[in-house]
């Protein structure tokens, strides 16, 4: 690393401790040259990705938009709204393609609310599918509720 004031290419590492949950890593660095001290913080590049919005417009992944819409779905019920963001970012991030489309991001967020909170998962679809009238709710609710009668029958023949 190179010193910030005699321009010397060479410092000496002195202390390294992770920072931000082990995200970043921050370094107290020494020139040996002046005598300096000097601070680094290290942190992993990430390519971001792009989300393909159904009108074929293209923007990057927002973490944080994803989450408050999570969140608003979530309102006043037991989910933790956060860990499920994270865990789709989080997936995001590992997967190889740099582009995904919107409605695939949709579709994992309803997946996981699916598994979580049923009332949740009903009000984030509300927007997502954009249900418009009273019929959209109902055809929603007895399409779970004929998956929910399928799997308890199948939880009993066990």
């Amino acid at each position: 690393m190179k010193c910030p004031l005699c321009s010397n290419s060479d410092s000496r590492v002195l202390d390294s401790r992770p920072i931000d949950d082990g995200a970043s890593i921050k370094r107290r660095r020494e020139c040996p040259s002046c005598g300096k001290r000097f601070t680094t913080y290290e942190v992993v590049d990430t390519v971001p990705i792009e989300v393909i919005k159904r009108d074929g417009r293209r923007e990057f992944f927002d973490k944080h938009k994803l989450a408050r819409g999570i969140k608003i779905a979530c309102q006043k019920r037991a989910v933790d709204a956060e860990a499920i963001a994270l865990a789709i970012e989080q997936e995001l991030m590992n997967e190889i393609a740099t582009a995904i489309t919107s409605v695939e991001i949709g579709e994992r967020v309803l997946a996981r609310l699916k598994e979580c909170d049923i009332v949740a998962y009903i009000r984030f679809a509300s927007i997502y599918r954009d249900f418009q009238d009273i019929d959209s709710f109902t055809t929603e609710l007895k399409s779970l509720s004929k998956k929910s009668k399928k799997k308890s029958a199948t939880e009993e023949k066990k």
